[in-house]
């Protein structure tokens, strides 16, 4: 299955449906929706599910102007770096001996790589974080965890915070790697993400089943 036809197949389900009225009442009232509605799946787009080696767990868009792109964690070229992108560098520049840390917030190139940079909601309204939860994006991220679940193996995934965590449990941890830490925001670095380790542990992983390591 291609992610495209993914996407088709959930489309033509009643809560996506019901997703779709949401945002379009919220477009009619004049609010503003980041990201773009073209990168909604910009992390499907760039990390075809058969070239998955790894799923970085968000939680929903930034909800900042120009920030959201449609990659967790992730901010386009010439935005400021928000302070939960610039704790993960601060465990790479600490962690990861070749890391150099850009002056870009754009994750574009790990999801080039193979890791999906999966929000478990996909839209925004502008200011207003958390707006989109309980509209369906969680079941239609939930679905994409569940396929690749079920249809790859040895996918790494890295959940931080509490609310990535509970996703585990729709994983195979026979078939898949799952690395836990607390989130990388200021308010948790501190008490886990900072020294977790996981970067190196990816490519650990990776090279020991023949694969390329990331160039984080």
């Amino acid at each position: 299955m291609s992610w495209q036809q993914f996407i088709q197949s959930e489309q033509q389900k009643e809560y996506y449906q019901t997703l779709l009225t949401f945002l379009d009442n919220e477009k009619k009232l004049g609010k503003e929706i980041y990201p773009p509605e073209a990168l909604y799946f910009n992390a499907l787009q760039l990390t075809p599910l058969e070239n998955i080696k790894v799923v970085i767990l968000g939680q929903d868009p930034y909800h900042g102007e120009g920030q959201a792109h449609g990659l967790s964690f992730s901010v386009p070229d010439g935005v400021k770096i928000p302070p939960s992108l610039r704790n993960i560098y601060k465990e790479l520049a600490n962690s990861v001996d070749e890391f150099n840390q850009p002056e870009s917030g754009n994750l574009t190139h790990w999801a080039v790589q193979g890791v999906l940079l999966l929000n478990a909601v996909l839209s925004v309204g502008k200011a207003n974080a958390g707006s989109h939860t309980k509209k369906g994006w969680e079941i239609f991220t939930d679905n994409i965890i569940k396929v690749i679940n079920d249809s790859q193996s040895d996918v790494i995934f890295l959940l931080w915070g509490s609310y990535a965590h509970k996703k585990g449990a729709l994983i195979d941890t026979h078939k898949h790697t799952v690395l836990k830490s607390t989130h990388p925001s200021p308010l948790s670095a501190y008490r886990g993400f900072l020294g977790c380790d996981h970067f190196n542990l990816v490519n650990e992983i990776l090279l020991n089943k023949g694969k390329n390591k990331i160039n984080w």
